[in-house]
């Protein structure tokens, strides 16, 4: 397979062991010659290093994990073992779900602000630093009208305490650009989907409510007769847009990076319900008004990638299809630890 870069990098991933991570570093694995040093301090939804373990990943030579929580000072001892010569960050780790966040704000503000903090003290003292690449949601932008589509320095106003926190921190990684020449790049992504994906996630606790007969609640509008949506794209189509900018973006920008379409609730449930050649059991819920943290609709304006010649590589059927299949032939990742 060609290779996308020749001259050999080092990279180093936070949160490497997590959902999206894992993908990033099986996809920079395949498509560049670069040394990847992962840090994850393997929280609950890390799966411990099963994902890096069953992708084949943990034994490969060109990677290096590091179990640390990154929200205290990396260590004499670790930054010894990662070496100096650290070319990129890329900054994903952080607490992602928004149930969670609206149950324990003060975690979510300590992980995922305090360890960008630590993050960027430590990429400021690196003197061969590319780029500082934070991943950020679309959620910072807070709940989309019908018909709008956030742009990349649109306002934010985000509406829980996840969302709030990843607001903060990439406030914080542009005050490091601007105070201390962090050389950052951010970008905001919207829901993601794929293989080994955590069953608390909605496509894959779909798949399995949908698998064992259970009802599947569809969080809709007050009416309980619209459902809510959101633009999916899967983990692999995200790690090769962050692949894309590191070699076609500009350092000081960021970027959106989104789904192909726009799918309801209901609609992706359906899909879920077809490929696994079940029936639907399903009731509408409005979690909004019971608890206003939920938004109904994200929604983020792809031109500016596009305008760099961006093209998802996998359609939205044809990603949502595989991932349900596979996640039927590997049904150990539908179980709760």
């Amino acid at each position: 397979m060609k290779k996308h870069h020749s001259r050999k990098k080092k990279v180093l991933l936070t949160g490497g062991a997590g959902f999206i991570g894992h993908h990033v570093v099986e996809h920079l694995l395949r498509k560049t010659n670069w040394d990847i040093v992962i840090l994850d301090k393997l929280s609950y939804a890390s799966y411990g290093l099963e994902r890096l373990r069953n992708g084949g990943t943990l034994s490969n030579p060109r990677v290096k994990v590091f179990p640390i929580d990154i929200t205290l000072p990396i260590t004499v001892g670790v930054r010894k073992e990662i070496g100096e010569d650290v070319n990129l960050i890329i900054h994903m780790a952080a607490e992602s779900h928004v149930d969670n966040s609206i149950q324990e704000p003060h975690k979510f503000f300590h992980n995922n602000i305090n360890g960008t903090i630590e993050m960027l003290e430590y990429a400021r003292t690196l003197r061969d630093l590319e780029m500082f690449f934070y991943f950020s949601t679309d959620e910072v932008y807070g709940s989309a009208p019908d018909n709008v589509a956030y742009k990349e320095w649109d306002r934010h106003k985000p509406t829980n305490p996840y969302s709030a926190s990843k607001s903060a921190a990439e406030n914080i990684c542009i005050s490091y650009e601007n105070t201390y020449k962090v050389p950052l790049m951010s970008i905001n992504v919207m829901n993601a989907f794929g293989g080994r994906q955590h069953v608390e996630k909605y496509i894959p606790k779909t798949i399995k409510n949908v698998l064992y007969g259970n009802k599947v609640y569809i969080h809709s509008y007050p009416d309980k007769k619209r459902a809510g949506s959101r633009f999916y794209i899967h983990a692999r189509n995200i790690a090769a847009a962050i692949l894309f900018l590191l070699e076609k973006g500009k350092v000081g920008e960021k970027y959106n990076i989104v789904g192909e379409k726009e799918v309801d609730n209901l609609e992706l449930a359906q899909f879920i319900a077809d490929v696994v050649g079940k029936p639907l059991n399903y009731e509408m819920v409005d979690f909004h008004s019971d608890r206003p943290g939920h938004d109904l609709r994200y929604s983020l304006s792809g031109e500016k990638m596009a305008s760099l010649g961006w093209k998802l590589p996998v359609n939205f059927e044809d990603s949502l299809k595989s991932t349900i299949k596979w996640t039927l032939a590997n049904p150990e990742w539908l179980e709760e630890e």
